[in-house]
């Protein structure tokens, strides 16, 4: 059986990693028997003409996506376009937001003929086999699909006991290339679950409140995997790394007893962190841990049963820097009560703290206790456009705060930032920077631009040449042309850039007939010994 798993686009701006729950789901299909392609469109163009081209050279029997929220609508869609190129094959969805609203999904989009629900591994091993007749789809739990015109929910399966049962992600079926000169983190889980009651988190009906942890030797070996594609940093994306200190240094030691040589970040809560713990993070090569603070005012903090107090949040803090960590903080505004005076109390404690932030809209998604329970709470939700449950917008009111009161708190927050950033390459560009504001900006410049070339596919529409022209030298000078001709962007850096790639394997020339093209590698795996 073939299948095709689609990662469906992403605002490259949000720092998407290597995408998780695809690879977990594409190794599980393969440890089934099946012969899987994960098309990735994260990190490449997505049109619908490229779909039908990649789905007619594989010819799969199954079409697959997975989406959050914010990206469900074009994931559907996606899914829309397969079935109709092609309507013998078995279009699925899966992931948090089919997951609370199966109902509303095989309504509008009927072109999707079965939902995985919840947590899915267990879920794909047990319907491969039958995955073709769908006669049997109503005896395996945890799938939702339309029979005879209504709607079949077969039930909750129950959460994965044995997390080291399931196969470690296929990565080896990304662009891993495109992400390496992405050059954002690899993301990793150690567990599953989430004991807090946070009323805006979708991940603890997802994953479950008990905490199940993989061996700490399978993390290791993962790692390493990891490692072998030249990455020199992970994230680690558990809901909560830090809940079981015992298992924190059993990680951490063990990285130390492997001498793996890699920098890595987690996120945390303020009220589960020692200095001993974070000495031994450092130690092991952490050197970043994010804290949902939420917000500033003592009375919020209870109503969203965020479980912390804002003196934990400062301990906490000082006890990154004691021990060498970078703190990170992120803040929610548009809080059910959401008033004037707590957007202030959230202000003063944001500021106050010495580390980076940043201000996220609340998102209330399906599923969350926020979302079910609205009667309860002073809350209007004001759409159900998924595409703007992005955290970057508001789409809630309260009695006291309107959407336009909300988002001018965090615009006057980006105005100072951008005002001092434009400042920052005011100088730059008159010789007058200093050398770490440089560094960032040049930075930011070549991300920019990479961003272009992978969202953009200008490798692939920039790179094509005739063999008279075909020497590698001479093909890298008119693609560099070309290259910033189309972008505009500054000749250096994209000669530098591009060069750069090569140099490091991600980008490769080959004939093909009577031209040469340039081309992105698959996954250039390295020796790390």
């Amino acid at each position: 059986m073939k299948v095709a798993i689609i990662a469906p686009p992403y605002p490259l701006e949000e720092a998407p990693a290597p995408p998780l729950g695809v690879s977990y789901v594409a190794a599980v299909f393969e440890a089934a028997g099946c012969h899987v392609k994960i098309i990735d469109y994260i990190v490449s163009r997505y049109t619908p003409k490229k779909l039908k081209e990649e789905i007619d050279a594989f010819e799969p029997d199954v079409v697959g996506a997975t989406s959050v929220t914010m990206n469900f609508p074009v994931a559907a869609d996606i899914i829309r376009t397969a079935k109709k190129h092609r309507p013998s094959v078995v279009t699925m969805m899966g992931g948090p937001h089919v997951s609370f609203d199966a109902e509303g999904a095989l309504e509008t989009y009927p072109e999707i003929d079965l939902l995985v629900m919840g947590e899915g591994e267990k879920t794909i091993i047990e319907l491969v086999p039958h995955l073709m007749d769908s006669s049997n789809w109503p005896d395996i739990k945890g799938l939702a699909f339309k029979q005879d015109g209504r709607i079949v929910v077969t039930g909750p399966r129950k959460l994965i006991g044995d997390l080291d049962s399931i196969p470690m992600p296929a990565r080896h079926l990304l662009p891993m290339s495109r992400y390496r000169a992405l050059g954002f983190p690899v993301s990793i889980i150690t567990s599953r679950g989430c004991p807090n009651l946070c009323i805006f988190c979708q991940g603890r009906r997802m994953v479950g409140k008990k905490v199940r942890y993989r061996k700490v030797e399978y993390v290791m070996d993962e790692i390493e995997q990891i490692l072998s594609y030249g990455i020199s940093r992970i994230n680690i994306a558990d809901d909560l790394f830090t809940s079981n200190k015992a298992r924190v240094r059993k990680v951490c030691r063990e990285i130390l007893r492997r001498g793996l040589d890699f920098k890595w970040s987690a996120f945390s809560r303020v009220n589960t962190v020692d200095r001993e713990i974070l000495e031994l993070m450092r130690e092991a090569g952490c050197d970043s841990v994010s804290f949902g603070i939420e917000s500033g005012n003592p009375e919020m903090l209870k109503r969203i049963k965020k479980g912390i107090t804002l003196d934990q949040a400062r301990n906490a803090v000082r006890m990154c820097k004691e021990a060498g960590i970078l703190a990170h903080a992120s803040f929610m505004v548009g809080l059910p009560g959401e008033s004037p005076k707590t957007l202030r109390d959230t202000l003063k404690v944001s500021q106050s703290l010495g580390i980076p932030y940043g201000y996220h809209f609340l998102a209330p998604f399906l599923g969350t206790t926020v979302r079910e329970k609205i009667e309860e709470y002073d809350l209007e939700i004001l759409t159900d456009d998924w595409s703007r449950y992005d955290a970057n917008s508001a789409i809630v009111r309260t009695s006291r705060l309107s959407p336009e009161d909300i988002e001018e708190f965090v615009a006057a927050f980006d105005r100072e930032i951008n005002d001092e950033w434009e400042k920052q390459v005011h100088d730059y560009r008159e010789g007058r920077g200093l050398p770490e504001n440089n560094f960032r900006i040049e930075g930011h410049f070549r991300m920019q631009l990479v961003y272009k070339l992978l969202s953009e596919d200008l490798i692939e529409t920039c790179g094509r040449f005739p063999m008279n022209h075909a020497s590698d030298n001479g093909t890298v000078d008119m693609l560099c042309g070309r290259i910033e001709e189309v972008t505009g962007f500054d000749s250096m850096l994209v000669r530098k850039t591009i060069e750069d790639f090569i140099d490091a394997g991600y980008l490769k020339p080959e004939r093909a007939g009577d031209s040469l093209e340039w081309y992105w590698t698959h996954n250039n795996r390295v020796d790390v010994n």
